[in-house]
Protein backbone atom coordinates (compact mmCIF):
# COMPACT_ATOMS: atom_id res chain seq x y z
CA UNK A 1 0.00 0.00 0.00
CA UNK A 2 1.32 3.62 -0.46
CA UNK A 3 1.77 5.38 2.47
CA UNK A 4 4.03 7.92 4.96
CA UNK A 5 6.35 4.52 5.44
CA UNK A 6 6.93 4.18 2.40
CA UNK A 7 10.23 6.08 2.92
CA UNK A 8 11.15 3.72 5.81
CA UNK A 9 14.38 2.30 6.59
CA UNK A 10 14.74 -1.75 6.35
CA UNK A 11 16.08 -2.41 9.78
CA UNK A 12 16.78 -0.37 13.29
CA UNK A 13 20.40 0.11 14.47
CA UNK A 14 19.30 1.10 18.03
CA UNK A 15 21.79 -1.54 19.17
CA UNK A 16 24.27 0.98 18.61
CA UNK A 17 22.49 3.35 21.58
CA UNK A 18 22.20 0.33 24.24
CA UNK A 19 25.54 0.53 25.69
CA UNK A 20 25.47 4.14 26.59
CA UNK A 21 22.00 3.73 27.45
CA UNK A 22 22.41 0.78 29.55
CA UNK A 23 25.14 3.17 31.93
CA UNK A 24 23.13 5.42 32.57
CA UNK A 25 19.72 2.98 33.20
CA UNK A 26 20.78 2.41 37.38
CA UNK A 27 20.92 6.23 36.76
CA UNK A 28 17.77 6.99 35.31
CA UNK A 29 15.59 3.84 34.33
CA UNK A 30 13.06 3.10 37.44
CA UNK A 31 14.04 5.18 39.61
CA UNK A 32 12.75 8.84 38.05
CA UNK A 33 13.97 11.19 40.89
CA UNK A 34 17.23 9.86 41.69
CA UNK A 35 18.27 8.00 45.05
CA UNK A 36 16.21 9.10 47.91
CA UNK A 37 16.60 5.78 49.68
CA UNK A 38 14.32 4.91 53.00
CA UNK A 39 17.76 4.11 55.48
CA UNK A 40 15.88 4.84 58.49
CA UNK A 41 12.03 4.18 59.25
CA UNK A 42 12.27 7.09 61.71
CA UNK A 43 12.86 9.98 58.89
CA UNK A 44 10.02 8.12 56.68
CA UNK A 45 8.06 11.44 56.81
CA UNK A 46 10.85 14.04 55.87
CA UNK A 47 9.94 13.77 52.63
CA UNK A 48 7.23 13.22 50.50
CA UNK A 49 8.14 10.29 48.32
CA UNK A 50 11.20 7.59 48.70
CA UNK A 51 12.81 5.74 46.05
CA UNK A 52 13.19 1.95 45.58
CA UNK A 53 11.36 0.75 48.34
CA UNK A 54 11.31 -3.00 48.71
CA UNK A 55 8.46 -5.05 50.59
CA UNK A 56 9.20 -6.87 53.58
CA UNK A 57 7.76 -10.38 53.86
CA UNK A 58 5.11 -9.18 55.96
CA UNK A 59 3.81 -6.40 53.54
CA UNK A 60 3.86 -9.38 50.77
CA UNK A 61 2.01 -11.60 53.22
CA UNK A 62 -0.34 -8.61 53.59
CA UNK A 63 -1.04 -7.82 50.22
CA UNK A 64 -1.72 -11.23 49.59
CA UNK A 65 -4.71 -11.26 52.50
CA UNK A 66 -6.51 -8.67 50.68
CA UNK A 67 -6.04 -10.23 47.54
CA UNK A 68 -8.00 -13.42 49.27
CA UNK A 69 -10.64 -11.27 50.50
CA UNK A 70 -11.09 -9.38 47.05
CA UNK A 71 -12.06 -13.40 45.63
CA UNK A 72 -14.45 -13.67 47.78
CA UNK A 73 -16.67 -10.94 46.39
CA UNK A 74 -15.68 -11.68 42.70
CA UNK A 75 -17.29 -10.56 39.51
CA UNK A 76 -19.92 -12.94 38.16
CA UNK A 77 -19.47 -14.38 34.75
CA UNK A 78 -22.61 -12.67 33.05
CA UNK A 79 -21.21 -9.16 34.35
CA UNK A 80 -17.69 -10.52 33.04
CA UNK A 81 -18.74 -11.41 29.73
CA UNK A 82 -20.15 -7.93 29.60
CA UNK A 83 -17.43 -6.47 30.61
CA UNK A 84 -15.12 -7.49 28.15
CA UNK A 85 -18.04 -7.10 24.89
CA UNK A 86 -18.06 -3.63 25.61
CA UNK A 87 -14.57 -2.51 26.83
CA UNK A 88 -14.24 -0.41 23.99
CA UNK A 89 -17.73 1.44 25.15
CA UNK A 90 -16.80 2.31 28.54
CA UNK A 91 -13.55 3.53 27.28
CA UNK A 92 -15.71 6.01 25.02
CA UNK A 93 -17.82 7.10 27.70
CA UNK A 94 -14.59 7.75 29.96
CA UNK A 95 -13.13 10.11 27.30
CA UNK A 96 -16.44 11.77 26.46
CA UNK A 97 -16.82 12.40 30.05
CA UNK A 98 -13.40 13.97 30.50
CA UNK A 99 -11.93 14.58 27.18
CA UNK A 100 -8.15 15.57 27.64
CA UNK A 101 -8.66 16.78 31.64
CA UNK A 102 -7.99 13.47 33.56
CA UNK A 103 -4.69 12.39 32.29
CA UNK A 104 -1.09 14.44 32.95
CA UNK A 105 1.00 14.83 29.83
CA UNK A 106 3.70 12.51 30.31
CA UNK A 107 6.86 14.97 30.78
CA UNK A 108 8.32 12.16 32.57
CA UNK A 109 9.25 10.18 29.19
CA UNK A 110 12.69 11.76 28.51
CA UNK A 111 13.83 10.58 32.02
CA UNK A 112 12.35 6.72 31.80
CA UNK A 113 12.96 6.23 28.14
CA UNK A 114 15.55 8.74 26.64
CA UNK A 115 16.57 6.13 23.79
CA UNK A 116 13.36 7.38 22.87
CA UNK A 117 14.30 11.38 22.37
CA UNK A 118 18.33 10.07 21.10
CA UNK A 119 17.36 7.57 18.31
CA UNK A 120 14.75 10.48 16.93
CA UNK A 121 17.62 12.80 16.70
CA UNK A 122 20.03 10.40 14.90
CA UNK A 123 17.62 9.96 11.89
CA UNK A 124 18.15 13.26 9.18
CA UNK A 125 17.73 11.80 6.09
CA UNK A 126 14.60 8.93 6.65
CA UNK A 127 12.07 9.65 8.77
CA UNK A 128 11.61 8.00 13.06
CA UNK A 129 8.45 6.31 13.18
CA UNK A 130 6.56 6.01 16.37
CA UNK A 131 3.48 4.48 17.43
CA UNK A 132 1.65 4.97 20.59
CA UNK A 133 -0.54 1.71 21.32
CA UNK A 134 -3.11 3.02 23.21
CA UNK A 135 -2.76 6.82 22.79
CA UNK A 136 -5.93 7.83 25.20
CA UNK A 137 -5.57 11.74 24.90
CA UNK A 138 -2.06 11.99 23.48
CA UNK A 139 -0.46 12.39 26.85
CA UNK A 140 2.54 10.56 25.38
CA UNK A 141 1.86 11.83 21.55
CA UNK A 142 1.95 15.42 22.26
CA UNK A 143 4.77 15.86 25.00
CA UNK A 144 6.81 13.79 22.38
CA UNK A 145 6.16 16.00 19.48
CA UNK A 146 6.79 19.64 21.46
CA UNK A 147 10.26 17.77 21.93
CA UNK A 148 11.14 17.09 18.89
CA UNK A 149 9.88 19.74 17.08
CA UNK A 150 12.44 20.00 14.04
CA UNK A 151 13.17 16.48 13.96
CA UNK A 152 12.04 14.00 11.23
CA UNK A 153 9.48 12.53 13.06
CA UNK A 154 6.07 10.81 11.96
CA UNK A 155 3.89 9.74 15.07
CA UNK A 156 0.99 6.92 14.75
CA UNK A 157 -1.69 7.49 17.80
CA UNK A 158 -3.87 4.28 17.11
CA UNK A 159 -6.32 3.68 20.28
CA UNK A 160 -9.45 0.97 20.47
CA UNK A 161 -11.77 3.99 21.47
CA UNK A 162 -13.28 6.58 18.72
CA UNK A 163 -13.41 9.43 21.65
CA UNK A 164 -9.95 8.84 22.39
CA UNK A 165 -9.01 9.22 18.94
CA UNK A 166 -11.46 12.26 18.41
CA UNK A 167 -9.74 13.98 21.31
CA UNK A 168 -6.41 13.55 20.00
CA UNK A 169 -7.54 15.19 16.85
CA UNK A 170 -8.98 18.04 18.98
CA UNK A 171 -5.93 19.05 20.56
CA UNK A 172 -4.29 22.40 18.74
CA UNK A 173 -0.92 20.76 18.38
CA UNK A 174 -2.32 17.53 15.87
CA UNK A 175 -0.63 17.91 12.47
CA UNK A 176 -1.48 15.34 10.21
CA UNK A 177 2.12 15.51 8.66
CA UNK A 178 3.87 14.92 11.72
CA UNK A 179 1.03 12.66 13.52
CA UNK A 180 -1.96 10.16 12.73
CA UNK A 181 -4.56 8.88 15.06
CA UNK A 182 -6.90 5.86 14.20
CA UNK A 183 -9.17 3.55 15.95
CA UNK A 184 -7.57 0.74 15.94
CA UNK A 185 -7.68 -2.13 18.72
CA UNK A 186 -4.43 -4.03 19.59
CA UNK A 187 -5.93 -6.98 20.04
CA UNK A 188 -7.73 -7.60 16.55
CA UNK A 189 -6.58 -10.28 14.21
CA UNK A 190 -6.11 -7.70 11.50
CA UNK A 191 -3.30 -5.63 11.14
CA UNK A 192 -3.78 -1.97 10.59
CA UNK A 193 -4.19 -0.50 7.19
CA UNK A 194 -2.74 2.67 8.46
CA UNK A 195 0.83 1.45 9.63
CA UNK A 196 2.89 -0.20 6.72
CA UNK A 197 4.10 -3.84 8.37
CA UNK A 198 8.00 -3.32 9.57
CA UNK A 199 7.59 0.43 9.47
CA UNK A 200 7.70 0.82 13.15
CA UNK A 201 10.98 1.99 14.65
CA UNK A 202 9.62 2.59 18.55
CA UNK A 203 6.28 1.19 19.90
CA UNK A 204 5.12 2.86 23.51
CA UNK A 205 3.06 0.89 25.47
CA UNK A 206 2.52 2.94 28.60
CA UNK A 207 -0.26 2.34 31.30
CA UNK A 208 -2.50 0.59 28.16
CA UNK A 209 -1.56 -3.56 28.23
CA UNK A 210 -3.29 -3.70 31.13
CA UNK A 211 -6.74 -2.54 30.37
CA UNK A 212 -7.25 -5.86 27.79
CA UNK A 213 -8.00 -9.34 28.46
CA UNK A 214 -5.10 -11.58 29.56
CA UNK A 215 -6.05 -13.93 27.26
CA UNK A 216 -5.51 -11.26 24.34
CA UNK A 217 -1.83 -10.56 25.37
CA UNK A 218 -0.72 -13.17 22.84
CA UNK A 219 -2.33 -11.46 20.00
CA UNK A 220 -1.55 -7.59 20.94
CA UNK A 221 2.35 -8.56 21.27
CA UNK A 222 1.88 -10.39 17.79
CA UNK A 223 0.44 -6.96 16.10
CA UNK A 224 3.48 -5.17 18.02
CA UNK A 225 5.93 -7.63 16.85
CA UNK A 226 4.42 -7.14 13.06
CA UNK A 227 4.63 -3.71 13.26
CA UNK A 228 8.12 -2.91 14.53
CA UNK A 229 11.15 -3.28 11.92
CA UNK A 230 13.83 -5.83 12.62
CA UNK A 231 16.15 -4.18 15.88
CA UNK A 232 12.73 -1.77 16.39
CA UNK A 233 11.92 -1.43 20.40
CA UNK A 234 9.03 -1.29 22.90
CA UNK A 235 9.15 1.01 25.68
CA UNK A 236 6.53 -0.27 27.94
CA UNK A 237 5.22 0.59 31.35
CA UNK A 238 2.26 -0.60 33.67
CA UNK A 239 0.86 -1.42 36.73
CA UNK A 240 2.58 -3.35 39.03
CA UNK A 241 1.41 -6.56 41.35
CA UNK A 242 0.31 -5.34 44.92
CA UNK A 243 0.52 -1.57 43.86
CA UNK A 244 -1.50 0.79 45.98
CA UNK A 245 -4.25 0.72 43.55
CA UNK A 246 -4.93 -3.00 43.54
CA UNK A 247 -5.03 -3.38 47.17
CA UNK A 248 -7.88 -0.45 47.54
CA UNK A 249 -10.04 -2.66 44.88
CA UNK A 250 -13.36 -3.67 47.11
CA UNK A 251 -15.78 -6.73 46.91
CA UNK A 252 -17.61 -7.24 43.72
CA UNK A 253 -14.02 -5.74 41.50
CA UNK A 254 -12.03 -8.73 41.06
CA UNK A 255 -12.94 -10.32 37.47
CA UNK A 256 -10.26 -12.76 37.40
CA UNK A 257 -7.00 -13.28 38.95
CA UNK A 258 -5.64 -9.56 39.49
CA UNK A 259 -7.85 -8.30 36.91
CA UNK A 260 -10.42 -5.68 37.67
CA UNK A 261 -13.42 -3.40 36.49
CA UNK A 262 -13.50 0.09 38.32
CA UNK A 263 -16.76 1.81 38.80
CA UNK A 264 -16.45 3.45 35.31
CA UNK A 265 -16.29 -0.30 33.34
CA UNK A 266 -12.71 0.09 32.34
CA UNK A 267 -10.42 -2.71 33.92
CA UNK A 268 -7.03 -2.95 34.74
CA UNK A 269 -4.28 -5.83 35.24
CA UNK A 270 -1.67 -5.87 37.58
CA UNK A 271 1.51 -7.39 36.37
CA UNK A 272 4.53 -9.32 37.21
CA UNK A 273 8.07 -8.89 35.23
CA UNK A 274 7.66 -12.53 34.63
CA UNK A 275 4.46 -12.19 32.73
CA UNK A 276 6.09 -9.62 30.81
CA UNK A 277 8.81 -11.42 29.63
CA UNK A 278 5.97 -14.06 28.26
CA UNK A 279 3.71 -11.68 26.53
CA UNK A 280 6.81 -10.71 24.50
CA UNK A 281 8.70 -13.51 24.55
CA UNK A 282 9.72 -13.07 20.63
CA UNK A 283 11.39 -10.82 21.74
CA UNK A 284 15.34 -9.64 23.54
CA UNK A 285 14.69 -8.36 26.99
CA UNK A 286 16.81 -5.32 27.53
CA UNK A 287 15.11 -4.28 30.70
CA UNK A 288 12.21 -5.85 33.20
CA UNK A 289 12.28 -4.01 36.31
CA UNK A 290 9.92 -2.85 38.86
CA UNK A 291 9.96 1.14 40.06
CA UNK A 292 8.93 1.11 43.58
CA UNK A 293 7.75 4.15 44.91
CA UNK A 294 6.48 5.09 48.91
CA UNK A 295 4.60 8.25 48.60
CA UNK A 296 3.49 9.30 52.19
CA UNK A 297 0.99 11.79 53.43
CA UNK A 298 2.98 13.37 56.31
CA UNK A 299 -0.21 15.41 57.26
CA UNK A 300 -1.99 12.52 57.85
CA UNK A 301 0.72 10.03 58.60
CA UNK A 302 -0.31 7.53 55.84
CA UNK A 303 2.15 5.42 53.50
CA UNK A 304 1.30 4.81 49.96
CA UNK A 305 3.22 1.75 48.52
CA UNK A 306 3.46 2.22 44.37
CA UNK A 307 4.52 -0.35 42.30
CA UNK A 308 5.04 0.37 38.23
CA UNK A 309 6.79 -2.54 35.84
CA UNK A 310 9.00 -1.26 32.99
CA UNK A 311 10.10 -3.02 30.72
CA UNK A 312 12.43 -2.09 26.86
CA UNK A 313 12.30 -4.71 24.39
CA UNK A 314 13.91 -5.04 21.27
CA UNK A 315 12.40 -7.00 17.74
CA UNK A 316 15.26 -9.58 16.73
CA UNK A 317 16.99 -8.26 13.87
CA UNK A 318 17.14 -10.97 11.29
CA UNK A 319 20.45 -12.23 12.16
CA UNK A 320 19.53 -12.82 15.98
CA UNK A 321 18.08 -15.87 18.04
CA UNK A 322 16.24 -16.11 20.82
CA UNK A 323 16.59 -19.03 22.69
Amino acid sequence: MTSPTAQHNPTVDIAELNDDVGTRKQNSSLSRFGGRTLENDHQVFDHNAWDNVEWSEEQEQQAQVIIQKQMEGQVDEMQRVLFDEKAASFWDEFYAKNTNRFFKDRHWLRLEFPELFEYSKTRTESKFFLCEIGCGAGNTVFPFLEETPDSNVMVYACDYSKEAVGVVKSNPLYDESRCKSFVYDITSSEFPVEIEEGSIDVCTCIFVLSAIHPSTWTQAAENIYRMLKPGGLVLFRDYGRYDLAQLRFKKDRLLEDHFYVRGDGTRVYFFTNEEIESMFSQFEVLQNGVDRRLIVNRTRKLKMYRAWVQAKLRKPLASDTIV
